[in-house]
C-alpha cells in the first residue's frame, strides 16, 4: 500500500453517489474538494466522523470546500446513512476499492487479532488545480473535522 502524498496529482475518477448518479472528481475544477475514506457506514467510528464534518459545512464552504465521503459500500446504504444522520455532502460508492487503491488507501489491517484487508481512514484535500495539497491520516474520528478546520484557518 502506498499512499498518495501532497504534490501528486489526485487520481481521476468517477463513483456513483447515494442516488446512483455519477460524480467525476473533474466536475469540481476550480474548488478544492475534500475527498475522505471511511470503511463503513452506520458504524459507530465513521458516524461521528460524518457528523463532524456535517457540523462544519459552512466552514467548509468559506473556504470553497466540497466534501465526498468514498467508502465501499454498495450504493444502496447510502441514502439510508444520509437520511439517519442528516448528512448535507455527497456519499460515494467505491464498491470494487478501485478509487481506493488508486490513492493508496486500501491494504492490510487488523483489528480485534485478525489480519485482512481494508480500508484505511485517511482524507485527501484536493487543491483547485486537481493536485493533492494535503493529507490527513492521524487524528481520531472525533476529531477529524477539527484537524480539517485547523489547517484551513492557518
Amino acid at each position: 500500500m502506498k499512499t498518495l502524498v501532497a504534490g501528486n496529482p489526485a487520481p481521476a475518477f468517477t463513483l456513483p453517489d447515494q442516488n446512483g448518479d455519477s460524480i467525476s472528481l473533474a466536475s469540481f475544477a476550480g474548488k478544492k474538494v475534500l475527498v475522505y475514506f471511511y470503511p463503513k457506514a452506520m458504524t459507530p467510528g465513521c458516524t461521528v466522523q460524518a457528523q463532524g464534518l456535517r457540523d462544519i459545512q459552512q466552514e467548509l464552504k468559506q473556504h470553497n470546500v466540497e466534501v465526498l465521503g468514498v467508502s465501499p459500500d454498495p450504493v444502496k446504504r447510502l441514502p439510508k446513512f444520509i437520511e439517519k444522520e442528516q448528512l448535507n455532502f455527497t456519499l460515494l460508492s467505491d464498491e470494487d476499492h478501485a478509487v481506493a487503491d488508486a490513492f493508496g488507501v486500501w491494504g492490510p489491517k487488523k483489528f480485534m487479532g485478525r489480519e485482512f484487508d481494508g480500508l484505511h481512514r485517511v482524507s485527501f484535500l484536493i487543491d483547485e488545480t486537481g493536485k493533492i495539497e494535503q493529507v490527513f491520516d492521524t487524528f481520531k474520528t472525533k476529531d477529524h473535522h477539527l484537524v480539517i478546520l485547523k489547517y484551513l484557518n492557518a
